[in-house]
């Protein structure tokens, strides 16, 4: 059996799509077409039905995939101590700006607890950019929002999406609302907006930007409100308590590991680690 073909396939069990599963692991969405025609081959089973328009994974595609990981993981786990050098394993770690200061440095003391003389480099961007980074094997894991009915990746945490103001601030009272928000991939700018326009709500846009420390500190100067994770949400912002703003969606935090050979984290480590801070927040 293929280890490529298996790599291919266990990118697409985790992405659920032949145009990631071929970019993560470079190839054509028609050589993996072929690669997963030679695993059914070989397996003699259907790993894929149709779904309506798309392919999904059939019971017995299922099955196998539970084995396609934990074969691949071994594989993977033996080239990379076979050759690992004293030197360490270099790890590129994805991570929202506004994940920065409350779930980043968790995940990066889990790591370290996990792989000895570890080089972490890690990289600030959205989640729909380090999901294309992902994709490219410039990173080897991200921290990511997504949707809380997703299987993406592995669930870290959830979180509502809330707004907040300086302390003591009555702007959400103002007209035209002054709002400061991340970018438009950011689900709380989209729905911040929808759910102002809904109501019919005079706002003004004061700022974007993909940063949180700039948005914190428009914040903090009582110069606009903001939505956010609360998770993310951290002094000297207060969590605005009204009726009166439109709600906010709930969304989750995942940990999701690239489909590219010899990681130094691997879908076993990135399962451990997602579990080791769901036991921080009990």
């Amino acid at each position: 059996m293929e280890i490529e073909a298996l790599r291919s396939f266990v990118a697409f069990v985790d992405t659920g799509s032949f145009t990631r599963a071929a970019m993560q692991t470079y190839k054509t969405q028609s050589a993996v077409s072929m690669q997963m025609k030679r695993l059914e081959q070989e397996l003699g089973k259907t790993l894929f039905v149709k779904e309506g328009r798309n392919l999904v994974l059939s019971t017995e595609g299922q099955r196998f995939g539970l084995y396609a990981k934990q074969l691949l993981q071994l594989h993977d786990e033996t080239v990379t101590t076979i050759k690992q050098t004293q030197v360490g394993a270099q790890l590129h770690l994805g991570c929202p700006d506004d994940y920065a200061e409350s779930v980043l440095p968790r995940i990066v003391a889990l790591l370290h607890g996990h792989i000895k003389q570890l080089d972490l480099q890690i990289t600030c961007a959205s989640s729909q950019k380090l999901r294309i980074m992902l994709d490219s094997g410039q990173l080897d894991a991200a921290i990511v929002t997504r949707l809380p009915e997703s299987d993406e990746g592995y669930l870290l945490q959830t979180s509502k999406g809330v707004w907040v103001s300086a302390s003591g601030s009555n702007l959400s009272d103002a007209d035209p609302l002054p709002i400061a928000l991340f970018q438009k991939d950011c689900k709380f700018h989209i729905a911040a907006l929808d759910g102002l326009m809904k109501q019919d709500r005079h706002y003004q846009l004061l700022a974007c930007s993909s940063s949180a420390a700039a948005l914190n500190a428009i914040v903090a100067k009582n110069l606009a409100i903001s939505a956010m994770a609360e998770c993310s949400v951290s002094a000297p912002l207060n969590i605005i308590d009204s009726g009166t703003l439109p709600p906010l969606p709930v969304v989750a935090v995942a940990l999701v590991i690239s489909a590219k050979a010899y990681s130094p984290i691997n879908a076993e480590l990135a399962k451990q680690i997602a579990q080791a801070y769901q036991g921080y927040l009990e």
